[in-house]
Formats: structure tokens, C-alpha cells, sequence
């Protein structure tokens, strides 16, 4: 029944929801780096480095760094670009801080934006978040002109919207995924993650360069309305729901293939959380030393590899938007084959879930911790660096089909409040990670400092390899099937009525 059920659907509904999903995330994603690009464009940097300067010397302080990688200006592939200023005074302590505002916002909506998809609605979590950066971005110059503090909550806001989305796209996921279709689905929904990355940065960066800055947020504010717009009318919460659009095969077969039946569809039962059972979870625990040590190395590739190359190769891709870009478009590429591999595997009963979490996750961290202790060794040579630099970032397109999954198989109940509880530790590295690399390079920008750094890195990727290679798992765990409120009580009087009844 299963196989012809699949055949009757010409495009299935489940597949409508990650690409939306999918895009969805690219938004928000989009939103959460296309402030690193437009405020360029928005501070008068002329302005800033003469109050730089003015305050050295009126401190008398010399910072002196190492130039180890000396590259001849002809031999240079650098682009030698004019930056035109913006209207801004904001020092670059005042940049880190509306940069990391954003986090502020992130790690506040966590964990009430899984409890809220779980109770209430996942769909509507997802819309709102994309609504809520939909409105600050409209509001941004405005609020940026006024003052920089309105800009900060501006970003503050954004930071809400984008912190209940990966909560809520679990719980998506798990209404809507047969179990052996959970690492498309789900690697279709997260890749949009690194298009939204690739896109913003090419879209941001055009704005910059062809319009006024203030376009940046009033154009990328509107594509959002259409996503909200299509995502209300599309989708609904599960299959049961979804009256538009679905083949009656089609919901037969989600709903058999996750164990509902046709008479209880309509229940929607109201579980609450087993904390003690979930922190005592060896699996659980597992996801969440995995997710911590891989957003390490995530932000170390991301944020501060570029700067490595900047400050001791001497080679500035803040200069070629293309190259910038390119790890997180052949990311996204990765992750669509790696997790149609997997879903291949796992139908043709070559591997297990367990097995497949688990080679998705060693992909993320295996290669890119190849790639990090490479380009400690690499000299001064910049196309090694780069070509490192590439293939680490697309690797770690692995997580999505590997950890990031796993909350859905071992409890669908609470996917949301799982992935929120990983995320928001896994978001600790983004404070982190700039604090520990900037107090060991201030005043040395050498190779030696950056091998330290990196060496770190490489501890917390063999940290998560034992650990998740050990304790990872894909079963179903015990704690999930805990029973509603309700019927715990009914358990209860049962031998009551029993007993009345002799």
C-alpha cells in the first residue's frame, strides 16, 4: 500500500513544505548576515578611523602585529575597491555590538518558541518569526537615523523571529516526515540556511553598491511578505489539517507511515515535557555535546577563518562577494546528495537511522577538522587556504542530515523543545568564539596564535566525535510515549471503578 500510495502522488504536499520551509529559513537567515554586509555601506569609516586615531594617540598606545605573509601588490589577486562612506559615526566596538544583538534576541525566543510550536502552532510560530523580521527590517532606517539604540533593538527583535524558527520547523518536520523520508526533508529545510547565506550576501551586497543603503532593508522587508503571505495560504500544521492542495493517499500514507490512525487525527494531546528523563538521556545528551562542538567550528570557519586570511595572508575576501559566497553554495549542494544518499541507504535496509545520524555528523566534523589543522600548516599560501576553507564550510553541510535530525527520531513529541535546548547551549560559540580569538591576537596576528586557536577547535570536534560516535542514536526513546494528563488520570480510577464494581 505504501509503494502505491507514493505513485499516485504527482507532487507530494510534504515536499511543498520544506521547499517552503526552505525558504522560509533563507529568509531569516538572510536577515541574520545581511547587516554584516549593509553596514559597510552605513558607517562613514573615514570618520571612524580618525577618532580611532586621535584616541591612540591621545593614549599614546602602539599595537604592533607580526607580518609573517608579505604578498607582493602585483602578484595580488586582491580587488582594490573605494568604500564610499555612510552617515554613521559607529566605532567598531559599537559594530560587534549591533552585530551580537542579534543573539541577544535569539537565544531569548528559544525556548518559549519551542514550547509555543509544540502547544499551539508550529505553522504560525514560523509565520510570525518571518512577520517579526519582515516589520524591523521596514523599521530599521528609521529607527538607524534616530539612533543607534533603535537600531540595536530593531536587531534585537529580529534576533526573536529568528530563534523560534528552527523549533518550529522541527515540529513541521515531524508532523510531516515518514521516518524514512526525515533526512530529505529535513536536509531540503535546513540547506536553506546556507542559500539564505549565499543569496543575502550577493543581494546585500549589490543593494550596497547600486541603491542608498536604506533599499537593502525595504526591498529584502518586502520579499518577505510573500513568503508569509504563500506560507498561510499553503500550509497547515500536519497532514490531517491540510485540506488544500493533498491527495487523500498521500495523508494516508504519512499518517500510517508515523503510527496514526484516522480516529484519533482530530486529538491533539497536550504533553508535558519529562525534564529529569531528557537530561538523563544518553542520546539527548549526546545531540547536545554534538551541536555545542560543531557550532564551535561553524563560527570559527565562518566568522574568524576569513580574518586569519585577512590579517596573516593578507588576502581580503571581503573584496569578491563570489568567493565569500561559493563555501556556502557548494554547502548546500552537499547537503541535498549527502542526505539522498542516506534516505537511499536507509530504504534499501543498508544502513540504519543510527548509522546514518552518525556518518551525517562525521562528515560535519571530521573533514572540517582536517581542514582547520591543514590551514594552520599551510604557509602563506592563500589558494590552499581558501580551497581548505571551501571544502571544511561545505562539509559541515553534514549536520542537517546527521544531529540536527536526530531530536525527531528519538522524541517527535518534543522535537521543538529539543532542538531549542541544543540550539540555545550550541549558541553560546557565537559570544564565545570572537572573545577567545580576539584576547589571543590583540597585538599578535601571527601564525602561532591562529594554531592555538585553531588546535582548540580540532579538541571540541574530537570531543564530539567520541562522544556522539558513542552515544548517538536513532531509536525512538522511552520518555517520548509518555501518556497526556487526561488519561493518566483515567489509568487511575480504573481499578477504583474496578473494585466498586465487585
Amino acid at each position: 500500500m505504501t509503494e502505491k500510495h507514493k505513485g499516485h502522488i504527482i507532487f507530494p504536499i510534504r515536499y511543498l513544505m520544506a521547499i517552503m520551509g526552505s525558504i522560509g529559513l533563507a529568509i531569516i537567515y538572510g536577515f541574520k548576515v545581511n547587516v554584516s554586509v549593509a553596514i559597510v555601506a552605513m558607517v562613514n569609516h573615514t570618520a571612524v578611523k580618525l577618532s580611532a586615531l586621535h584616541q591612540l594617540e591621545s593614549e599614546n598606545t602602539t599595537v604592533i602585529t607580526m607580518d609573517e605573509c608579505h604578498h607582493d601588490s602585483v602578484l595580488s589577486n586582491e580587488t582594490k575597491t573605494i568604500t564610499e562612506d555612510g552617515p554613521f559615526v559607529w566605532n567598531e566596538p559599537l559594530q560587534g555590538l549591533i552585530l551580537s544583538s542579534y543573539f541577544w534576541g535569539y537565544m531569548v525566543s528559544l525556548l518559549p518558541g519551542g514550547r509555543m510550536a509544540e502547544l499551539l502552532s508550529a505553522k504560525w510560530v514560523m509565520n510570525g518569526s518571518v512577520f517579526l523580521n519582515l516589520v524591523a527590517s521596514i523599521l530599521s532606517p528609521v529607527a538607524a537615523e534616530m539612533h543607534y539604540s533603535l537600531f540595536i533593538l530593531m536587531r534585537f527583535i529580529q534576533g526573536i523571529g529568528g530563534g523560534v524558527t528552527f523549533p518550529a520547523m522541527h515540529i513541521m518536520i515531524a508532523k510531516w516526515a515518514p521516518p524514512n523520508e526525515r533526512s530529505v526533508l529535513a536536509s531540503i529545510v535546513y540547506a536553506g540556511t546556507a542559500l539564505g547565506t549565499v543569496i543575502s550576501i550577493l543581494l546585500t551586497g549589490m543593494l550596497a553598491a547600486n541603491f542608498e543603503w536604506i533599499w537593502i532593508f525595504y526591498i529584502e522587508g518586502a520579499l518577505c511578505l510573500i513568503w508569509c503571505t504563500a506560507w498561510w495560504i499553503m500550509i497547515e500544521d500536519s497532514p490531517e489539517e491540510q485540506t488544500r492542495f493533498i491527495s487523500q493517499e498521500e495523508k494516508d500514507y504519512i499518517m500510517e507511515s508515523l503510527g496514526q490512525n484516522k480516529n484519533n487525527s482530530g486529538h491533539k494531546e497536550k504533553l508535558s515535557v519529562p525534564w529529569g528523563e531528557v537530561l538523563r538521556s544518553k542520546p539527548f545528551m549526546a545531540i547536545l555535546i554534538a551541536h555545542f562542538c560543531s557550532n564551535f567550528g561553524w563560527y570559527m570557519l565562518l566568522i574568524e577563518l576569513p580574518t586569519f586570511m585577512n590579517q596573516v595572508l593578507k588576502f581580503d575576501m571581503s573584496s569578491n562577494a563570489g568567493l565569500s559566497s561559493m563555501p556556502f553554495l557548494c554547502m548546500w549542494i552537499f547537503t541535498m546528495v549527502l542526505s539522498k544518499i542516506l534516505a537511499i541507504m536507509q530504504d534499501k535496509k543498508l544502513i540504519t537511522v543510527t548509522v546514518s545520524r552518525k556518518i551525517g555528523t562525521l562528515f560535519s566534523s571530521v573533514i572540517p577538522m582536517i581542514c582547520l589543522i591543514g590551514v594552520s600548516y599551510v604557509g602563506c599560501s592563500r589558494t590552499l587556504a581558501v580551497t581548505l576553507m571551501t571544502i571544511g564550510v561545505t562539509c559541515i553541510g553534514g549536520m542537517y542530515s546527521g544531529f540536527l535530525s536526530n531530536h525527531i527520531d528519538i522524541a517527535p513529541n518534543f522535537a521543538g523543545t529539543l532542538v531549542a535546548i541544543t540550539n540555545c547551549v550550541a549558541t553560546i560559540p557565537g559570544f564565545v568564539v570572537p572573545i577567545f580569538v580576539g584576547k589571543l591576537t590583540y597585538g599578535n596576528q601571527t601564525i602561532g596564535a591562529w594554531r592555538i586557536i585553531f588546535y582548540t577547535t580540532v579538541s571540541l570536534y574530537i570531543i564530539e566525535i567520541l562522544v556522539y560516535t558513542i552515544f548517538g542514536s536513532g531509536e525512538e526513546q522511552p520518555w517520548n510515549k509518555i501518556k497526556p494528563a487526561d488519561e493518566e488520570a483515567s489509568d487511575q480510577t480504573l481499578p477504583l471503578k474496578e473494585k466498586s464494581m465487585k
